[in-house]
């Protein structure tokens, strides 16, 4: 994606944004808006528009060490690496690649893990309303009691642990 500068005002234009103006010579004039195209058309000078960037230079009133145009001048110089720093990077790369999947991969166990213990805790509690249902009242009782009490303890312990 290529970030064209108006040529008025020295903002930038995203693609699909602004009007491109052709000369008859193909000079291309690229405008962030219908304001720059209007006050180019007029034949105004930039270094006298107050609210463009030529202005703001001529005048020293841009900010001493602005990142932004540092960061424009060394986005177009292509970098040259030599072997050791392109295994270098390569190799830091891959271990941050590595470092984020493993931080992704925990964070999804820990949240799964958190629900199925919801999900279990639940589960308990309605078998322990519901008891009466899954069987008879009469058959086994001290089983069913037995049963109960184990429940309660491990629901305990997990209380405790949390």
């Amino acid at each position: 994606m290529r970030i064209e500068k108006c040529y008025f005002c020295s903002s930038s234009v995203y693609p699909g944004h602004g009007m491109v103006f052709i000369r008859n010579d193909c000079k291309t004039f690229r405008f962030c808006r219908s304001k720059c195209q209007k006050a180019f058309k007029k034949k105004k000078n930039p270094r006298k528009t107050k609210w463009t960037k030529a202005f703001r230079k001529s005048h020293g009133k841009e900010l001493a060490n602005d990142p932004t145009f540092e960061f424009e001048k060394r986005r177009n110089v292509p970098v040259k690496y030599d072997r050791e720093t392109f295994q270098k990077t390569v190799e830091a790369m891959k271990r941050v690649e590595e470092i984020r999947q493993r931080r992704v991969a925990n964070h999804v166990l820990k949240r799964l893990q958190k629900g199925k213990e919801i999900q279990r805790v639940c589960d308990r509690i309605e078998v322990q309303r519901n008891l009466s249902l899954i069987r008879s009242p009469a058959a086994g009782l001290k089983k069913v009691e037995r049963i109960v009490e184990e429940v309660r303890t491990e629901d305990r312990e997990m209380v405790m642990e949390e």
